[in-house]
C-alpha cells in the first residue's frame, strides 16, 4: 500500500505528478499545511516537522523530495524515471535531484528574503551562478539527463515552473521557456495538475482566497 500525504498547491506537489508518472496505485492523505496551527500535531508521527511531502509504503515512511523521488524511482523501475545503478547517466540524475533542493531552492529563498551574501558565505552559492548553471545545461540537453525524461525532471521543472511563473523571482530563459513546454506536455504532468487544483478547493484557505477575489 502506498500513502501519500499531500498539501495541494504546495512542495508536494511535484510527487504527485511522479505519482501519476509512474502510473502506480497509491492513495492520497490530504495535510491542510494551512490552517491555523499548520498540519495536526498527529502528522509529527509521518513527519517531525509536521512538513509535506511524505510516503508511507508498505510501513517504510519516507520524507523529503529528493529522497522520495530516489525511492519510488528505484522501486518503481520499470517505469524507467531513475537510471539504475551502474547507468552512467545516475550521477547526473542523482545530481540534479539533490540540487533542485539543496541549491536552486535555497538560492531562491536568499534573493526573495533580499539576503545579501558573498559566494562562499552559504553552502548553496549564490543566485546567479545557480540561475547560470541551470542554463547552460538546459541549453545543452533536451532534459537532465539528455535525451531521456526522468524524475529528476519533475522536480527542476516544477521549481522552474513556480519561482518563473508564480514567484517571478527566476528570470525567463529562453532556455527555462522550452523545458517547461516539454515537461509540461506530458499527461502526466496535466492530470497532476487537474487533481491538485480540485483537492485545492477543499481547503478553507484557497477557498477564502477565491471568494475574495
Amino acid at each position: 500500500m502506498l500513502t501519500f500525504h499531500h498539501a495541494p498547491w504546495s512542495r508536494s506537489s511535484s510527487i504527485l505528478w511522479l505519482l501519476e508518472e509512474l502510473g502506480v496505485d497509491y492513495r492520497i492523505e490530504i495535510v491542510d499545511v494551512r490552517g491555523e496551527d499548520g498540519a495536526p500535531e498527529s502528522y509529527r508521527a509521518i513527519h517531525p516537522h509536521k512538513k509535506v511531502p511524505a510516503i508511507d509504503h508498505d510501513n517504510t515512511i519516507v520524507t523529503e523530495r529528493a529522497a522520495i523521488s530516489i525511492y519510488l524511482g528505484d522501486v518503481f523501475a520499470e517505469a524507467g524515471l531513475a537510471p539504475a545503478i551502474g547507468d552512467p547517466r545516475r550521477a547526473t540524475y542523482l545530481k540534479w535531484l539533490v540540487y533542485a533542493d539543496s541549491v536552486f531552492d535555497p538560492a531562491v529563498a536568499a534573493r526573495v528574503h533580499g539576503l545579501v551574501y558573498g559566494s562562499n558565505d552559504y553552502s548553496f552559492g549564490t543566485f546567479d551562478d545557480m540561475v547560470n548553471h541551470v542554463d547552460r545545461h538546459l541549453s545543452q540537453n533536451d532534459y537532465v539527463c539528455g535525451d531521456d525524461f526522468t524524475a529528476a525532471d519533475i522536480q527542476l521543472g516544477a521549481a522552474i515552473g513556480y519561482t518563473m511563473d508564480m514567484m517571478k523571482v527566476l528570470p525567463e530563459r529562453p532556455a527555462f521557456r522550452a523545458y517547461l513546454a516539454r515537461t509540461g506536455a506530458r499527461p502526466a504532468a496535466k492530470a497532476a495538475a487537474a487533481k491538485d487544483q480540485e483537492m485545492a478547493m477543499r481547503i478553507p484557505f484557497f477557498q477564502k482566497q477565491f471568494a475574495e477575489r
